[in-house]
């Protein structure tokens, strides 16, 4: 057995098959706990793939799962011992597996799996844990101490004493990212981009320095590295081959290696020498050629993200947590992207915004749909269901961008929600509801494709305004600037003309629900007193507050009673277009002027705060449907088969493995990093 493949076959363990096991009934929906439902997704296609590009899915797959380590660690850094706390009670406890506390325990370490970390994924809040401190004190004394995260003369207790607060204590490491106006961010937030001492202060005055508005081509400042003190002085610790993270950066860039050489073509060949150089040096101008040239390869069937890519996770904005995926082209429904790309400047030019902020020349936008073949990092097990980059606006000026929608996972979601209940609670009247049924799928989708193939790609900064201007608020008010473009283009008549629409009605359906989600089902998730904090969240609740708000002189949206429900109500969907463009306008400007006070009066007055009274009306009706408001995936496992000679002869799918084992897998194989990450 060669090298390689005992490394391949360390890395999928004998949990699964050699075949690939996919039945006609396939089940979507899988275990629930908390508040998440784990759904499973198909990868239809694969098995059409050469041996080549299946294999090279492998290689790119494998590279994906190597720096889920990282985003734990980023996400908090106490989540790499606490999950291993967690696991080793979870596998080796010898008492009573049934008790109300090891149940909890376990509930919780499902949480701590799918989140990367103590804290929620999409609300920030810490995880309150439903087993005492007592039971977990017991059983971790009960388990073999060298499966513990214990350091260098340390024991039990003393590991107990150091982590416990932060597992027990609701006010220690409260939120992993605070966005409270008036606070200091960095000191406030648990996730750990900031070393110890750091203030919000100190972190923007450190990377202000290093600027150069002026510069034609800035790079992010801060993307790929912690900032610490050291000495009394600040210094950045940056995430490099030889430096912190370097032990899972070594194993994702070995099977980038894997797959340079069964890359397609030069370009995508070339895109991977210089993701490895830039894993390898930690330069941020690498970083922006490795963009660029990835952005520009659009004749690949197979392709792939991975790296430090979006900073939702830090406070400031600055920072980037690591995500992977890999993927291949849908190539039937690529051509419903292909027509909005190639109509990019018609989009543009017609846009309702201020001609100084719309760009002369959309260049190098391109859009496919694409089937995701493995989830990693910030993209497991949420993920989102569309992709713009790269998010540097000077490469999105000069060179464009690529956008993807992801058909598989979007098809897994309708598929699994199907028949479950929700619009015949929420929705107003039956004839609404027979609109969404009709037309609710088509337009959820391009209304994903506008978002990210015209929307985060249209517009620009005017001279001198630099990406961070927005500060904490610029990640909430770019999602309602892509949301806002995909709402107004969705009722135009071009994509009639386009054959994208059936009709002049379908939009309606798209428009209802993004009020209704909006102004009132999306509450379901948010805990009751608690505020809004996740980006995409804020932007939703600013759109539809802000319409609903400035509609009232004409009625143009109602919240209304019914048998003592509230109810969306639509009276003027053309209207509803026209606040749609109006808000686009002024956020359009409030983005390409860097206007922060602009961002954060918006985000203040209508983003952050419910209506509680609405609010435990809305959480009251949802819970009666007993239905998970957050969804998550388990990953399919590859399965290479081989020759004789350690040749790969094919890469089968299995869809079989359970959600803790795969956690406990992935824990076991790519668990690369040390507990404690300096």
């Amino acid at each position: 057995m060669n090298k390689l493949k005992t490394i391949i076959m360390s890395a999928v363990l004998s949990a699964v098959s050699a075949s690939s096991v996919i039945a006609d009934d396939f089940k979507y929906n899988n275990e629930r706990f908390a508040d998440l439902q784990m759904l499973r997704y198909k990868v239809p296609g694969f098995d059409q793939l050469s041996l080549r590009q299946k294999t090279l899915v492998y290689y790119l797959s494998e590279a994906a799962l190597c720096g889920r380590d990282i985003l734990f660690d980023q996400n908090g850094a106490y989540n790499l011992r606490i999950r291993k706390m967690l696991e080793t009670v979870y596998t080796d406890y010898q008492g009573d597996r049934s008790s109300a506390d090891f149940k909890a325990m376990e509930t919780y370490l499902k949480q701590v799996w799918f989140s990367n970390g103590i804290h929620h994924h999409y609300g920030y809040h810490k995880f309150t844990p439903h087993f005492t401190q007592e039971f977990f004190r017991r059983a971790l004394r009960g388990v073999d101490a060298t499966k513990l995260p214990l350091q260098k003369g340390q024991s039990v207790d003393d590991l107990c004493n150091e982590v416990f607060p932060v597992i027990f204590n609701p006010e220690i490491m409260a939120m992993r990212v605070n966005q409270k106006d008036g606070e200091d961010l960095v000191r406030t937030s648990a996730a750990n981009y900031y070393g110890a001492g750091v203030t919000q202060a100190e972190a923007e005055a450190f990377y202000e320095a290093q600027k150069d508005t002026l510069a034609p081509e800035p790079v992010m400042y801060g993307l790929n590295s912690r900032l610490v003190k050291k000495n009394g002085k600040l210094q950045e610790d940056k995430w490099v081959l030889n430096g912190l993270y370097g032990q899972a950066i070594k194993k994702i860039v070995f099977w980038l290696e894997k797959a340079e050489k069964l890359a397609e073509n030069p370009s995508q060949r070339a895109v991977i020498k210089e993701l490895v150089k830039f894993y390898t040096t930690g330069d941020l101008k690498t970083f922006d050629h490795y963009s660029i040239l990835w952005l520009k390869d659009t004749d690949s069937m197979v392709d792939f993200v991975n790296g430090f890519i979006e900073s939702y996770g830090d406070p400031l904005g600055l920072k980037a947590s690591w995500e992977a995926f890999a993927n291949f082209k849908d190539l039937d429904a690529t051509k419903r992207t292909e027509k909005l790309s190639s109509n990019a400047q018609w989009f543009e030019d017609n846009s309702p915004v201020d001609p100084r902020f719309k760009k002369d020349k959309c260049t190098g936008i391109s859009a496919k749909v694409i089937t995701a073949a493995i989830l990693g990092g910030d993209l497991y097990p949420s993920t989102a269901i569309g992709i713009n980059l790269p998010n540097s606006n000077w490469i999105r000026k000069q060179h464009g961008s690529k956008s993807v929608t992801i058909g598989n996972l979007t098809d897994a979601y309708n598929k699994a929600a199907h028949g479950n209940g929700f619009n015949e609670e929420f929705v107003i009247d039956e004839a609404t509801r027979k609109l969404i049924d009709d037309y609710g799928d088509v337009c959820d989708d391009l209304h994903t494709d506008l978002h990210e193939c015209l929307g985060h790609g249209s517009g620009r900064l005017l001279e001198g305004v630099g990406d961070d201007a927005l500060k904490a608020h610029g990640s909430a008010i770019e999602e309602a600037r892509a949301d806002l473009f995909a709402l107004y283009y969705l009722a135009d008549p071009k994509l009639v003309e386009l054959g994208l629409t059936p009709n002049m009605e379908a939009y309606k359906s798209n428009y209802y629900h993004y009020m209704m989600n909006g102004l009132l089902t999306q509450m379901v998730r948010i805990q009751p007193g608690k505020d809004i904090e996740e980006a995409h969240m804020r932007n939703r609740q600013l759109i539809a507050r802000w319409a609903y708000e400035h509609g009232k002189e004409h009625n143009v949206v109602e919240l209304v009673k019914r048998n003592n429900k509230t109810y969306v109500k639509v009276n003027d969907y053309a209207a509803l277009r026209g606040l749609f463009g109006d808000l686009l306008k002024e956020i359009q400007r409030i983005k390409s002027e860097g206007d922060y006070e602009g961002a954060r009066q918006l985000i203040e007055t209508y983003a952050v705060k419910v209506d509680p009274k609405l609010h435990q009306e809305v959480l009251s009706r949802y819970d009666a449907l007993d239905l998970a408001p957050y969804k998550g995936f388990i990953n399919p496992v590859y399965v290479p088969e081989f020759d004789s000679e350690g040749n790969i002869t094919d890469v089968k799918i299995d869809y079989t493995e359970s959600y803790a084992d795969q956690m406990l897998r992935y824990s076991t194989k790519y668990g690369y990093l040390p507990y404690i990450n300096e």
